[in-house]
């Protein structure tokens, strides 16, 4: 059977068999999925901002119109020997299942493909389908341990040229692991707070480490996403005035949005409500915040959830060029997505 062991991934993906033509990347820490996706497509030397070379899909994209996977898949390339089939958000999709049912009888010659899914039960649909295939292999992705996350931590350390005292790694350890993407990101966040230092101290991780599998440490955000402006205002106003950074709220911001854009995606690809999708997260959403997170998925859609992430995206990169206006940076991208959230919920 095509499929790897958990602690098989990362090896299969620092080597991969070319003669696996759909990679299935699954598992509860979409995180994880995520980054390793990422680096499988790196590897296939394809320009990934090409769109001739590299397709993405979403998986409800693929649901509603069946039979574009496999359209795509057989389209000759016109300025490479092969193209890369990027699926992401894929769950339990039946025309996805159809068409990777499809190319796993019919191999298509110039493409890859590549999928990112959530936790997929075994023994049915996609997963079995690629399970059972000879030219498709099925890689699990399961939430850190602790060698895992001391991998990741050592990594980003890397990357800064920085170290770290035992104390402050361990509670940094305690910290993480709900979550790959979000792991990484504190740890970011971390190196970025300690930034002119050599080592980073147990203090540094007090004064900025949250729970990453919980729910968010700012009130701001809450008010944000809820689109109550002058309540949002009074608590970015008040996090700044007691010292806080306001690339804390920007971080905390990005982590609510990147969960609910996934559970968004399963709630268009299912046909499930808001309430199915809230009560069945993982990791769950904190019972006080459920009927929130419920409200933002009924206003906001895919789409208009990945131009919030990107305006997000761009303040974080101006705050780092611009430290001295990161206040009214942070403060503007922010007033912008919780007036977006006023006005939808007003529809």
């Amino acid at each position: 059977m095509a499929q790897k062991k958990g602690y098989e991934v990362d090896s299969w993906l620092a080597k991969p068999d070319p003669s696996m033509a759909i990679i299935l990347l699954y598992g509860p820490d979409r995180g994880l999925v995520a980054e390793r996706a990422k680096a499988f497509a790196a590897k296939t030397g394809l320009p990934l901002d090409d769109p001739f070379s590299v397709v993405k899909l979403d998986g409800a994209e693929v649901d509603r119109d069946q039979g574009r996977l496999l359209d795509e898949a057989r389209t000759v390339p016109m300025f490479s020997d092969r193209r890369l089939l990027w699926v992401r958000n894929a769950s339990g999709q039946k025309a996805l299942a159809d068409d990777i049912k499809a190319l796993t009888s019919e191999p298509a010659r110039d493409a890859i493909i590549l999928i990112e899914a959530g936790d997929l039960k075994k023994g049915t649909g996609l997963r079995a389908i690629v399970e059972a295939a000879g030219n498709a292999i099925a890689l699990p992705c399961y939430a850190d341990e602790a060698r895992d996350l001391d991998t990741v931590i050592d990594d980003e350390l890397r990357k800064a040229g920085m170290s770290m005292t035992l104390d402050a790694r361990q509670a940094l350890r305690r910290n993480l692991g709900g979550d790959r993407l979000a792991s990484r990101g504190e740890i970011e966040k971390l190196v970025l707070y300690a930034h002119g230092r050599k080592e980073i101290d147990v203090e540094d991780v007090n004064a900025l480490s949250g729970d990453v599998s919980g729910a968010s440490f700012d009130a701001a955000v809450d008010a944000m996403l809820d689109g109550k402006v002058g309540d949002f205002d009074v608590a970015f106003n008040r996090h700044c005035q007691s010292g806080g950074h306001p690339f804390l709220v920007l971080s905390s911001a990005m982590r609510q949005l990147q969960a609910i854009q996934v559970m968004r995606g399963q709630m268009e690809s299912g046909g499930r409500n808001a309430a199915s999708v809230v009560a069945g997260a993982r990791p769950p959403v904190f019972f006080s915040r459920r009927k929130l997170v419920e409200r933002t998925l009924d206003r906001w859609n895919v789409e208009a959830l990945g131009r919030a992430l990107g305006r997000l995206q761009t303040a974080v990169l101006q705050t780092r060029k611009r430290p001295d206006l990161s206040e009214a940076l942070a403060r503007q991208a922010l007033l912008g997505i919780a007036i977006e959230s006023a006005r939808l919920g007003q529809r």
